[in-house]
């Protein structure tokens, strides 16, 4: 039996990324997803993180090689169609696992998604949101005034979170980067950084009257009354990287990024 990998093929619906699809299948074999022992992902990283949910909702996970033909690409190598079969063998993995919200809405619906990037709440409307904040079953923040909060994997600490003023955490840190956004009170507080294994607990004050939304990665929940976060250990994603533009590095160089 083959040790080489059975490729499918998954592409963002831009022209530029059909257009490159077009190019590879004339070029390479490829199966469909249900064969396949991984995927090649042609799009940006908001695409990425699409395809990488879809394998979550399907309970089939495939190392992912994606090529950036958006606009970012972090989480993207260098598109060309040439020596892919190469420069997949040459990959270096990368194991992600995501972040599990689960949300009770203040209608009592209980909703729960993976965030591969980050799990973050925020305000409904022009009133600031009111949040009591629980590390490990104790409160550690009574009453966090603030625009939003949000929490990160590593995988995602350069997105939002770094954005929101939040640490950058080495791929292997093991840690979770708990951050405010745009905190009124405490005023000095900038966020914790915690060991993955710990469960934070969002709970909304007065949601009626400050009402707040909670979104993982892509996916919105509104009117949330509490919210749960905890690294999902059930489930892992792999990425797959050219050895001269791995994860790692690109994440420890972002913290000298001007």
């Amino acid at each position: 039996m083959s040790d080489e990998p059975r490729l499918c093929l998954i592409a963002s619906p831009t022209a530029q990324a059909q257009e490159a699809a077009e190019l590879l299948r004339d070029r390479y074999e490829w199966v469909p997803v249900e064969k396949a022992t991984m995927a090649v992902a042609l799009g940006g990283d908001g695409f990425l993180l699409q395809t990488l949910h879809g394998m979550l909702d399907r309970r089939r996970t495939l190392p992912v090689f994606g090529m950036n033909l958006g606009t970012v690409g972090f989480l993207m190598n260098e598109w060309s169609a040439d020596l892919l079969e190469n420069r997949i063998a040459r990959a270096k993995t990368f194991t992600v696992t995501p972040l599990r919200m689960d949300a009770v809405t203040v209608d009592g619906e209980r909703i729960s998604i993976p965030a591969i990037n980050e799990v973050s709440l925020l305000r409904e409307t022009r009133q600031t949101a009111k949040l009591e904040v629980t590390v490990n079953d104790r409160i550690v923040m009574p009453e966090l005034v603030c625009d939003g909060v949000l929490a990160s994997t590593p995988a995602g600490s350069t997105a939002y979170n770094f954005s929101a003023q939040g640490p950058i955490l080495p791929l292997d840190s093991a840690l979770i980067a708990l951050t405010p956004i745009s905190p009124f009170r405490p005023r000095r507080w900038r966020g914790a950084i915690l060991p993955e294994r710990t469960r934070i607990m969002f709970r909304v004050l007065d949601p009626i009257k400050r009402p707040v939304s909670a979104v993982a990665d892509q996916a919105e929940v509104r009117d949330v009354a509490t919210v749960h976060v905890a690294i999902d250990r059930s489930s892992t994603l792999t990425l797959l990287f050219d050895p001269e533009h791995a994860l790692d590095d690109r994440i420890t160089m972002e913290q000298f990024a001007t």
